[in-house]
Formats: C-alpha cells, sequence, structure tokens
C-alpha cells in the first residue's frame, strides 16, 4: 500500500490539476502501479476507481473558463442535429402490436 501510495502523490505533485485528470483517464497509472509492487506481491489487475482530494487545489475562475473554451475548440465536429421521426401504427391494430 506503500508504494501505491507514493506512486499516486508523485502523480499528484507532478503537474497541474488538468494534467492530473488527463492522465487518471488514460489508465496507465494501474500498469505503472503494478510494476512497482510486483516486488513485494504480484499484482494482476490494478486499476483507479476512487480519487480522494486531500488537499483543496489553488482555484482560478479565469483557468476554469480557459479549460471550458479549450475544450469546446477540441470537441471539433459535435454532429448535426437528426430530424424528428413521425410513428404510424398499424391499420386495424387498435394502436396493440
Amino acid at each position: 500500500r506503500a508504494k501505491m501510495v507514493s506512486v499516486m502523490s508523485e502523480l499528484g505533485t507532478k503537474g497541474d490539476l488538468k494534467s492530473l485528470v488527463k492522465e487518471l483517464i488514460s489508465a496507465p497509472i494501474g500498469d505503472q502501479i503494478a510494476r512497482t509492487a510486483t516486488s513485494i506481491f504480484p499484482i494482476k489487475d490494478c486499476y483507479i476507481r476512487k480519487v480522494k482530494v486531500l488537499k483543496k487545489p489553488k482555484f482560478d475562475v479565469t483557468e476554469l473558463m480557459e479549460w471550458h473554451s479549450a475544450d469546446e475548440k477540441t470537441a471539433g465536429d459535435v454532429g448535426t442535429p437528426v430530424a424528428p421521426v413521425e410513428e404510424t401504427g398499424l391499420a386495424g391494430s387498435g394502436g396493440r402490436l
């Protein structure tokens, strides 16, 4: 458990909150924890299920707005609206099939 905590705390102190979230979503951390802890106990499937914030990060509203605007720009193709389709019932079925 100490090795897992050290790997996670090293990851958390390495960059800012945005890079930490992207790193946690990509999920190579489980493999890294499994490699470091294998010398103590063989770990087969290691996944990050929950993340607990121990200390409140420095929060800036302008940075938050930049993150949201950056996400909208990278989204690119968001698709086209689909026209609604009228449903027609079968003749003589009374509305039931």
